[in-house]
């Protein structure tokens, strides 16, 4: 099934072939997979659509921030095991298996994920076989898909060809991509062949060294998985959210509940913490994907729990909007409002349906005269909202600030020094809206902190003396 000419495997022992991989689509996802499979010493083409981001990725520059990426494609575009083109024909030629890492965004109408572009390039694969190979869907798609897409496979694969198309759900998070697809925490295969299975073994075979599990699933399973995963991250966030709700009305930390309740090993601490809610483009289009497929596949209690998730997760925003009225004693009618934040999560530029822009932008409207910074989303998020004013550094937003915004909780911003910043703002109110913040040292330091689902922590007295 693969070619004879390709390089030679380890894995295979001595004269064995090595499959050539294409990588469709060059997104965080593609260009990511691109650039483990390179490292992973496999010869790899990146295939793109558009010419100004191949032309980018060529010279080894990557159009979004993503930390270690850019440094691993210079370093295999310059070993050679890694190029990048718009000629799929080209790719596809030159390569055995193929990699579809294609957007599945939202449609514009209705929570149905939109398949435009994983048909578009399944189809496009198909139409370019010249030999045999394997099509490995990593996309996120709706169940039910990857079996229509192997119907559409099989009817515009040239005669004589044998193309099988499996499925291997991608997990990983922006941010930390680039340690996610080399070093998985599990690889799931879905709907393979023997012949297949083989062939991911050997395209996986680092990985599975390290002790990744590889479980081998059905088409439709492997599908879900990945979304299921999703959506039960979204529910343990919108969750903890709704006991922060809870912790508020009683006077409770919600921190030091979710610490005593994460020690219990059913449970744990992760994505148990408080605050704005999950943004992205993951989580909110994959559960509410979920939801528009289980509808039609009559699974009403998916859809009652993910709608319920969804409502608690966005209304996190207008409880943040909410606060920084009450700090500003009702109104932002010309308050200054210091933004910390404006990337959905830190680690990233990307600000897709992100909870800090859609506050600040909310505070804005209101009247507020509202400066945004984060130290790699400045400009993706100047062109998303270029109505806001943006800052170049973090003390560059807060100089006569009435209330500060923490939305985003970037290292920089956990670990900045409250005194010096204190001197800058007209007052030293901050809204914690990650719960991340050290209250003892900022209280200390002459600052009211709010937090959700913690309460109102005021300044300590002595320090408020010994700083006025």
């Amino acid at each position: 099934m693969m070619r004879d000419d390709a390089e030679t495997s380890g894995a295979q022992g001595a004269g064995a072939p090595r499959p050539r991989v294409s990588v469709i689509g060059t997104g965080y996802l593609g260009a990511t997979h691109a650039a483990a499979m390179a490292e992973l010493g496999f010869d790899v083409v990146g295939v793109d659509t558009d010419p100004a981001k191949i032309e980018a990725l060529s010279r080894g520059r990557v159009p979004f921030y993503e930390p270690g990426l850019e440094e691993l494609i210079a370093t295999h575009l310059e070993s050679g095991r890694l190029r990048f083109t718009t000629d799929l024909a080209e790719a596809v030629a030159m390569s055995d298996i193929h990699f579809v890492c294609v957007g599945t965004p939202q449609q514009a109408t209705s929570h149905a994920a939109d398949l435009r572009f994983v048909e578009s390039a399944v189809a496009g694969i198909a139409r370019a076989l010249s030999h045999d190979g394997i099509v490995v869907g990593k996309s996120t798609v709706p169940v039910g898909t990857a079996a229509r897409l192997r119907e559409l496979l099989g009817a515009l694969a040239p005669a004589g060809i044998e193309a099988e198309l499996i499925w291997n759900p991608e997990f990983l998070r922006e941010g930390k991509a680039v340690d996610d697809t080399l070093h998985p925490d599990r690889v799931v295969i879905g709907g393979a062949s023997d012949a297949a299975e083989t062939a991911m073994r050997e395209v996986y075979a680092a990985p599975i060294a390290e002790g990744a599990p590889f479980l081998t699933v059905g088409l439709e399973t492997a599908e879900l998985v990945k979304v299921s995963a999703n959506a039960f991250l979204a529910t343990k966030i919108s969750f903890i959210n709704a006991i922060a709700e809870l912790c508020t009305a009683a006077d409770a930390d919600v921190n030091a509940l979710a610490d005593a309740i994460g020690l219990d090993g059913r449970i744990g601490r992760r994505f148990l913490d408080a605050g704005l809610g999950f943004g992205g483009g993951c989580l909110p289009k994959d559960i509410r994907a979920l939801m528009h497929r289980a509808g039609e596949l009559g699974a009403r209690e998916v859809v009652g729990l993910m709608q319920k998730v969804d409502e608690i997760n966005m209304s996190q925003r207008q409880r943040v909007v909410d606060l920084a009225l009450q700090a500003c004693g009702g109104s932002v009618l010309n308050a200054r409002v210091g933004v910390l934040g404006a990337a959905f999560k830190p680690l990233t530029d990307d600000v897709r349906d992100s909870p800090a822009l859609n506050v600040a932008a909310a505070l804005h409207l209101r009247g507020a005269q509202v400066s945004v910074f984060d130290p790699a989303a400045g400009e993706t998020a100047r062109r998303t909202f270029p109505t806001l004013s943006f800052a170049d550094g973090m003390r560059d937003t807060l100089p006569g600030a009435d209330v500060v915004l923490l939305l985003t909780e970037w290292r920089e911003f956990l670990d900045a020094d409250p005194v010096e910043l204190g001197a800058l703002v007209r007052t030293r109110t901050i809204i914690d809206a990650r719960t991340k913040l050290d209250v003892d040292r900022w209280t200390a330091a002459g600052w009211t902190v709010i937090g959700l689902g913690t309460g109102v922590h005021e300044p300590l007295r002595a320090s408020v003396a010994a700083l006025a």
